[in-house]
């Protein structure tokens, strides 16, 4: 089954939201390798309140880190160093489990360090995954948006498609040519974000366009 690595375009531009729109679509699982911060509760969490699907499945992470910080300097202040190796390990064990396809989640963007040596872009090559990326407007956005592409192409990492959240105007379309790499759905701002809105936008991915080989 098909295994998508979900990275944004920086913190905060909806990459969550955007999992849980991907597992209801697609009856999918969902692992986050590493999260820091979990007082107001973890990306897992959300996603299980939010998915319906009664099919999908909620890996736990190889590290939960207790700071809302870059998960290196989360990590170092409780002594622990995150490995790559670790969450590789823990990544063929989810892969044997799991009978879906396999929605894994990122930390903000692509050059988070997860240790003083590596990078989220470092660990999507280490799983040999195919990345979705998500996109959101806001002031630099298409400058993020374009060189997050940029760095993932001249690394060899396939990429499946843009999920933009918030839709908004024609920036979209834009990024879509100028990357050379197709839209897989638009999602609006949601009033309420909710199972119901999930639901909703779920029917608005281009399925055919997922499932592909």
């Amino acid at each position: 089954m098909n295994t998508f690595f979900i990275t944004g375009i920086g913190t905060g531009v909806g990459k969550t939201v955007a999992s849980a729109i991907l597992m209801q679509a697609l009856q999918a699982d969902y692992w986050k390798p590493v999260q820091s911060g979990y007082e107001e509760g973890t990306d897992a969490d959300m996603v299980n309140s939010l998915v319906t699907h009664p099919g999908c499945r909620v890996f736990p992470s190889t590290y939960t880190l207790r700071l809302p910080a870059s998960p290196h300097i989360a990590a170092r202040l409780e002594g622990i160093r995150i490995s790559l190796d670790n969450i590789q390990k823990d990544y063929l064990d989810i892969r044997n489990q799991s009978k879906n396809v396999l929605i894994i989640e990122g930390a903000g963007g692509l050059m988070v360090p997860l240790n003083e040596d590596a990078f989220i872009l470092d660990l999507i090559q280490r799983l040999e995954t195919e990345v979705i990326l998500v996109s959101r407007n806001y002031l630099g956005s298409i400058n993020h948006s374009l060189l997050t592409a940029k760095q993932l192409k001249s690394s060899g990492i396939r990429i499946r498609g843009w999920i933009f959240m918030d839709d908004f105007m024609q920036y979209e379309d834009e990024i879509s040519r100028w990357t050379d790499i197709p839209i897989l759905g638009k999602i609006p701002l949601a009033a309420r974000l909710d199972a119901g809105f999930i639901s909703a936008a779920s029917g608005l991915l281009s399925t055919q366009m997922l499932t592909a080989p």
